[in-house]
């Protein structure tokens, strides 16, 4: 019964009339926030009507958020939404950057674990969902299942959220597989390391030095942060130790948040506000990273490595330049390892 030495499924012999039962592997499904499976108005429209109803993502009350939502979001915000993602689509595979970069980074993670895991991916909202790859995975024989939501900042609209549908896909089961969720990686040394590896290598491949690195976060409303979310904590903390690895001063790498929705105050300053007045005040060479995403999506390319150019052109910059997310870089695969092997302690010893 379990694994054999080899971390081979073994299948259990049960009574006649019923089916024989796999278990005994280690599953690991690495989660992201999700994405349009194509750059139409409908598409788009499906998924932000996933990703908006999510009492997570907007916790104002559905009796009065739903017929915002319903009577006006849904009606107007797709097609715009949908240029955008057209302008990042990767066409030669049909698919957007954050889910062509999910599915590489689980990959790598497999081949290096071999086949002493079984490591599969998902989205929050949209497909592959959460609950459809849970499924796949128990019957693959994974009886036990680290999950790792790929936010590097907890926050109640990523991390929690993903915890929600997670124990939501194990509430249907008669048999529960043994879980675990792995915590955010904000101060990993390894999630440092490969921010530092990723902004040395952008850096030495332009030829003019940047005067300002803005460090710009995914933003969140502020009543979030009163109420109690870590969210800005662990982006300052990311931001200090970035810092303090590459030997920035925060006045030369400021911390900014992106993003914005709706009319309330969200946490502060603003990325492109901040982009447009520094190149008022005469800046004319700036480059932006994105520590609070693993994957390039449309919050990277679109809203920064385009719209946020165009605002510091328009402005008077010069020069401005995007430091890619770790993506599929050797740097982001050997971080998934680190903890993929650290929150699996003990089982993958069991296993072997």
């Amino acid at each position: 019964m379990g694994n054999d030495a080899t971390g081979s499924t073994t299948r259990d012999v049960a009574p006649a009339g019923h089916p024989d039962i796999n278990q005994g592997r280690i599953g690991v499904l690495l989660v992201n926030l999700g994405t349009p499976d194509a750059p139409t108005p409908a598409a788009v429209r499906r998924y932000l009507r996933e990703f908006l109803s999510d009492a997570r993502v907007v916790d104002v009350p559905r009796l009065l958020w739903l017929p915002i939502l319903y009577g006006v979001i849904l009606n107007i915000r797709p097609a715009a939404t949908a240029r955008n993602y057209a302008s990042i689509w990767r066409r030669e595979s049909n698919e957007s950057p954050l889910r062509h970069y999910t599915r590489a980074q689980a990959e790598g993670a497999a081949k290096a674990f071999g086949n002493l895991l079984t490591i599969d991916w998902a989205m929050r909202y949209g497909e592959p969902s959460v609950a459809a790859r849970i499924i796949a995975l128990k019957e693959a024989g994974c009886d036990r299942i680290l999950v790792v939501p790929l936010y590097p900042q907890y926050s109640a609209t990523t991390t929690a959220s993903v915890a929600d549908t997670v124990f939501a896909a194990l509430r249907s089961m008669r048999w529960q597989p043994a879980l675990r969720i792995a915590p955010a990686f904000y101060d990993d040394p390894a999630y440092i390391h490969a921010l530092a590896v990723a902004a040395r290598r952008r850096l030495a491949a332009i030829d003019w030095t940047p005067e300002h690195v803005i460090l710009s976060f995914h933003g969140l409303p502020q009543r979030y942060f009163d109420a109690g979310d870590p969210y800005y904590c662990h982006c300052a903390k990311t931001a200090r130790l970035l810092r303090e690895t590459m030997g920035w001063t925060e006045a030369f790498a400021p911390m900014t948040f992106q993003s914005k929705f709706g009319r309330g105050k969200w946490l502060e300053p603003a990325a492109e506000e901040t982009i447009e007045r520094l190149a008022n005040e005469g800046v004319k060479k700036l480059v932006v990273m994105t520590p609070g995403f693993v994957s390039d999506c449309i919050e990277t390319l679109e809203e920064i490595d385009i719209r946020a150019r165009e605002v510091f052109t328009r402005a008077g910059g010069e020069c401005f330049d995007f430091i890619p997310c770790l993506n599929d870089r050797p740097e982001m695969i050997a971080l998934l390892e680190k903890i993929v092997r650290r929150e699996t302690a003990g089982w993958i010893e069991s296993a072997a």
